[in-house]
């Protein structure tokens, strides 16, 4: 069974790769904050230690996806976007 420090652990890494990978958008900031601070919420009282792990390794598949997978772009001019590159996406493109 995850410990709660594991928990914590997990919750405090989700909120570090919100804060990398949507720098500079308050809005997207924003939402996954509030995302992520409802999902373990409505979970928080959860005893069975195997709906614990299963929640324990969908939010590190989320954590993996959005350090990863996440593109965002800026509108430069009507017709054109410009990429904005993660870290962790630069090894990629």
């Amino acid at each position: 069974m995850a410990s709660r420090g594991q928990v914590l652990k997990l919750f405090k890494l989700l909120h570090r790769t919100r804060q990398e990978v949507f720098k500079n958008d308050t809005r997207a900031l924003e939402a996954a904050r509030q995302k992520i601070n409802e999902e373990f919420k409505n979970n928080r009282n959860e005893t069975s230690a195997a709906k614990i792990n299963e929640l324990m390794k969908i939010a590190s598949d989320v954590e993996v996806i959005l350090r990863t997978s996440v593109i965002q772009a800026v509108h430069t001019d009507t017709d054109k976007i410009r990429l904005l590159k993660g870290k962790k996406l630069k090894e990629i493109f």
